[in-house]
């Protein structure tokens, strides 16, 4: 009786899982509230939302594989309880049928769960087709952003009013501070509706940068380049906050990240105002970059 028991919750385990993870696969997409700020959140990217998706298909798997198998065991333990006069089955050592079962079951869910869990690694580390590339540099404790190819490079540290609000008896009131360690003096700006490719890496110890609105966690380990992408939705200009999600060393937690999403049209206007301010600041001592002269302000005067 045992075994046959046994056979069937192993079956109704395997139905009831593959239909759970069918329907939650079909099920949209729900408005945040507020028990869902305690989960990862959706982002700004289409990949961020990717890998929620991912995240929240394989918990309801995680869930239904633990309803199931918790009920069939209090539902063994309450039937099969000595109180009722249940005898143990000494005879049963080998059940061939049970045995492939909750081998073979496990296997399938595993390889349902890979499948989709590959795609979207596959697609995080697409970096074709990239529009616009810029290298970040960790360094404690700190950020160094270069646009490759724009003529743009700048450091980005954590904002002077969080730095005196955090010295030992500075007397200053974090609360009074605006995003009070999460706020820098130059933010990384970036289009919308542009794919941006990251290439990262560390000056001395391993960082991470890290946004979760785009779903991108990169580690920049000396030595190394490693690559990320995001591209942000065309609506979703803004600023967007991070930090190093890798312990770097003292000061590690005044390392933040602010990302300002600007249109296309702003980027560009921006970019070019910097390139220009950064070439002017390169110029030797004592020259200023003038526009060519004309070539019959060349001629000496006939008259």
């Amino acid at each position: 009786m045992i075994r046959s028991n046994c056979a069937r919750a192993a079956a109704f385990f395997a139905a009831t899982t593959a239909a759970l993870a069918m329907a939650l696969q079909a099920t949209p997409a729900r408005a945040e509230s507020g028990w869902s700020l305690l989960n990862m959140t959706q982002g700004v990217t289409e990949m961020s939302r990717r890998i929620y998706d991912l995240h929240m298909l394989i918990f309801w798997v995680c869930v239904a594989i633990a309803v199931v198998v918790f009920a069939a065991m209090i539902w063994s333990i309450v039937v099969y309880r000595k109180s009722k006069g249940a005898v143990a089955d000494t005879t049963m050592v080998h059940n061939t049928r049970v045995e492939i079962l909750w081998t073979a079951v496990p296997v399938i869910i595993l390889i349902a769960m890979a499948v989709p869990a590959a795609r979207t690694l596959v697609e995080i580390e697409d970096t074709t087709k990239t529009e616009l590339t810029i290298k970040v540099t960790g360094f404690q404790w700190g950020w160094n952003y270069e646009y490759l190819d724009k003529g743009v490079t700048f450091f980005s540290r954590l904002d002077r009013k969080s730095d005196a609000a955090r010295e030992l008896g500075s007397g200053v009131d974090p609360n009074t501070v605006d995003h009070y360690l999460l706020n820098v003096d130059n933010p990384l700006v970036v289009p919308v509706g542009t794919k941006v490719r990251l290439l990262v890496t560390g000056a001395d110890v391993i960082h991470s940068w890290w946004v979760p609105a785009f779903g991108v966690k990169k580690d920049g380990i000396p030595g190394f380049v490693n690559e990320a992408w995001f591209n942000i939705d065309a609506d979703k200009t803004g600023l967007y906050r991070g930090q190093c999600a890798e312990l770097c060393g003292r000061d590690h937690g005044f390392m933040p990240i602010v990302v300002d999403a600007r249109s296309k049209e702003d980027f560009a206007a921006w970019l070019k105002e910097k390139a220009e301010q950064q070439k002017q600041a390169a110029a030797p001592v004592g020259t200023t970059p003038t526009a060519s002269a004309p070539a019959d302000a060349a001629k000496p005067n006939a008259g």
